[in-house]
């Protein structure tokens, strides 16, 4: 099994207490229709595990087959410089069917970011060593689709529906349980 071999760190975006006992990393494409369909799921387990949950997402764009899939997850590090990572990852997930420029601006304005400013951005490639970096440490450690969970540093290779996800948080959490 596929071992995280970049450690979650405060350059992540996360959600959850930093202190929680599992920790679900995903890597994970805003143009991927999976990653659209994981993307309620994720937030379904952190109703579920609440407290006991930390998700961390990173990018992995898969922009050959996903064109806008690299300038989705730059103008998330863009929100993110502003304190809105996770308005805008939703926004993006929720629209996905209109992804692209016009998108991207829209929920930018409606985040109180300036389109000029994003637009800037954008065009310098300002955000694209942090989606790089995400990317890079997705192909170290064994990432190759999206989208792809890891369950305290151990990539899950099962299904991403809830039901199967849930057994495999609470068997990791059985698993660290003391005796």
């Amino acid at each position: 099994m596929a071992k995280l071999k970049v450690p979650v760190t405060q350059r992540d975006h996360s959600l959850g207490p930093a202190n929680a006992p599992i920790t679900l990393v995903e890597y994970g494409d805003y143009e991927c229709p999976h990653c659209a369909r994981a993307h309620s799921i994720v937030g379904a387990l952190r109703d579920h595990f609440a407290g006991e949950l930390r998700f961390v997402f990173r990018h992995f764009p898969l922009a050959q087959i996903h064109p806008n899939a690299q300038v989705a997850a730059q103008s998330a590090e863009f929100a993110g410089a502003h304190g809105k990572f996770w308005e805008m990852h939703d926004g993006i997930y929720e629209n996905q069917e209109q992804l692209g420029f016009p998108l991207l601006f829209a929920l930018a304005a409606a985040l109180g970011l300036a389109e000029a400013e994003l637009r800037e951005a954008l065009e310098s490639s300002e955000y694209e060593p942090k989606v790089r970096a995400d990317f890079l440490g997705g192909l170290h450690s064994g990432v190759n689709g999206t989208p792809t969970f890891f369950i305290n540093g151990e990539r899950h290779d099962g299904s991403y529906e809830f039901v199967a996800l849930v057994a495999a948080i609470e068997a990791q959490l059985h698993a660290e349980a003391p005796l």
